[in-house]
């Protein structure tokens, strides 16, 4: 498999839920090699342990089942091998479904799976607790066992989103362990695509510059023996493919300098993004590091029971009203109620739906029936007694079940990485031997000079993304907030302007929380994290934007003092 000039890696899926045509769609446009789908997030493991703790035959995307029996007939004719984390907690059980249904379609093709990562039923003696599911992040040289054995498809449970264009790289170049350039470069380019359309102009800051947005292309990895890579997109398809697209894509829910995989640790600080002609962005001068000698474990549990009741609050006195429903529920709901306020009323309005603004109350507790029924009636019953235009925005309802995500590291050694083949025959995948100590594989990079800024004169009040970009995003109770901008003249400003301080007035919620920062000057960009913003995950609703995916726009529009040179013209 080796010998190859460039290997086109496409890929169809960024979540569980994504557009089920875009398999089909790049087969159709051709010219890929691999194509890969990445189905996995905190969330879904959570909604596929549940599956599975009613069936034990599932815990897998089942719509992957579906997009398998479409499109896997021109998948063969074509060549095309396809690699998806769509086993999620069962890839033997999806492995054999898919074994299945292509032999019902009659079609040779060879299945092979990557198990290992499942480690809920060691939970207690890995210190783990009970969690309804626990897996450990493996690697990519399990599927490049997979690959190199034959196989057509490859179903994997938790990899790293980036491992899904690692294998096949490493499987069609012959990369060994020691390649650590090139593992990493297959990283970063893996971390681009890896969210789908969201490097073709999806989700992107500065949209209103993409002619065509109604329905991106999904994104290609041109990927070098060296690991160096083209980011591009289908052909004739809506989007766009620009080093801000891919920019922003990079920012993606990363933290420091030292981007960790278990086969690499990738050196953000060295990633190198230009132009390479219309559609194109060429990623180079990346450079790798050793991985750690621990994985990362995603642990996912039942943290209670949640329910929430939204009151309508019209016209005048809303800060009134909403102080007479907090002291009128006072002795019902627990200590730990949060009360959100959200003005979205507007001042003379001529609807009532403009007029109004939302409080949620959002309550939780061990006991189902405490915050079931019992809260929200006791809601409802200040129907003709409260506030003047009392009314909710659904009846009441029973409480519902959330689950809480946090993460965990255990020694690799402690941790199977099994590649079985098409033929059955079950591989062990060592674990990197050039792994390092945690501490010193994940240690923390000095901030790196910033250029000095001239501009001293005068300024303009205007919203900062009008001169910056930004991608927000969730990592268990964490969310990072990447910013960047494309204009080499604004990076020493907004460098020397993006402090830690400067993103607790601009965002008060930060206020109290501890906060991090990372300069990357090759992608004129700051990443800060926010701690605890988002409570125990996605699932935990801590806020409004329970994902932070919001986080980044709201931090834009902030109006700031921006140098006059810097501001276009009419803003704000």
């Amino acid at each position: 498999m080796t010998g190859r000039q460039v290997v086109r890696i496409g890929n169809a899926s960024g979540f569980y839920g994504d557009r089920p045509s875009a398999f089909r769609e790049l087969l159709e446009a051709g010219n890929v090699d691999v194509i890969t789908g990445d189905y996995l997030a905190e969330l879904t493991m959570l909604i596929l342990a549940r599956d599975r703790a009613k069936d034990p035959s599932l815990g897998y995307a089942r719509t992957f089942v579906a997009q398998f029996e479409d499109c896997i007939g021109l998948a063969t004719e074509r060549g095309v091998r396809l690699v998806v984390n769509a086993g999620g907690l069962n890839p033997a059980g999806l492995a054999g479904r898919l074994r299945e249904l292509s032999a019902n379609l009659g079609l040779p093709v060879g299945v092979a799976h990557v198990e290992g990562d499942d480690l809920t039923h060691r939970a207690g003696e890995l210190g783990l607790g009970e969690p309804l599911c626990a897996n450990a992040y493996l690697g990519g040289l399990g599927i490049a066992e997979c690959l190199r054995a034959g196989a057509d498809i490859v179903v994997t449970g938790r990899v790293t989103d980036a491992s899904l264009v690692v294998g096949p790289a490493a499987a069609l170049f012959g990369w060994s362990p020691g390649d650590l350039d090139a593992i990493a470069g297959a990283m970063a380019a893996g971390h681009v695509i890896e969210c789908g359309t969201q490097a073709t102009g999806g989700n992107y800051a500065f949209f209103r510059t993409i002619a065509d947005l109604r329905r991106p292309g999904f994104p290609i990895a041109e990927v070098a023996p060296d690991g160096s890579s083209v980011i591009t997109k289908q052909a004739g398809t809506g989007g766009a493919v620009t080093v801000g697209t891919v920019t922003a894509q990079l920012l993606y829910e990363v933290g420091g300098a030292r981007y960790a995989g278990p086969d690499a640790v990738l050196r953000l600080d060295s990633v190198r993004l230009t132009q390479d002609g219309p559609g194109r962005v060429r990623i180079s001068g990346v450079r790798g590091e050793s991985p750690p000698d621990t994985l990362k474990i995603g642990v996912n549990a039942l943290g209670g029971y949640r329910n929430e009741v939204t009151f309508v609050l019209t016209g005048l006195d809303i800060e009134a009203k909403a102080d007479l429903v907090r002291r009128q529920l006072s002795g019902v709901v627990p200590d730990n109620t949060t009360w959100t306020l959200a003005r979205t009323d507007h001042e003379d309005s001529g609807t009532t739906e403009t007029a109004s603004a939302l409080l949620h109350c959002v309550v939780r507790g061990k006991d189902p029936d405490a915050i079931g029924r019992r809260f929200t009636d006791s809601a409802v019953h200040l129907a003709l007694g409260s506030y003047p235009g009392f009314h909710l925005t659904a009846p009441p309802g029973a409480a519902s079940p959330y689950g809480v995500f946090r993460s965990a590291f255990v020694p690799a050694s402690a941790v199977p990485h099994v590649a079985v083949l098409p033929d059955g025959s079950r591989i062990a995948v060592p674990h990197s031997p050039l792994a390092v100590p945690a501490a010193r594989a994940l240690a923390s990079v000095p901030e790196p000079p910033i250029p000095d800024s001239e501009r001293e004169g005068a300024t303009r009040r205007a919203p900062l993304g009008r001169v910056a970009g930004a991608r927000s995003g969730d990592k268990g109770g964490d969310a990072n907030l990447g910013v960047w901008v494309e204009d080499d003249r604004a990076w020493p400003w907004l460098a020397r302007f993006l402090t830690l301080d400067r993103v607790r007035a601009l965002l008060p919620e930060t206020a109290e929380l501890e906060l991090e920062r990372h300069v990357l000057p090759n992608l004129r960009a700051v990443n800060v994290i926010v701690h605890g913003l988002l409570g125990e995950g996605v699932a935990y609703h801590a806020r409004f934007d329970p994902q932070a995916k919001a986080l980044g726009e709201l931090l834009r529009a902030r109006v700031v003092d921006v140098p006059e040179e810097l501001a276009p013209e009419g803003v704000p």
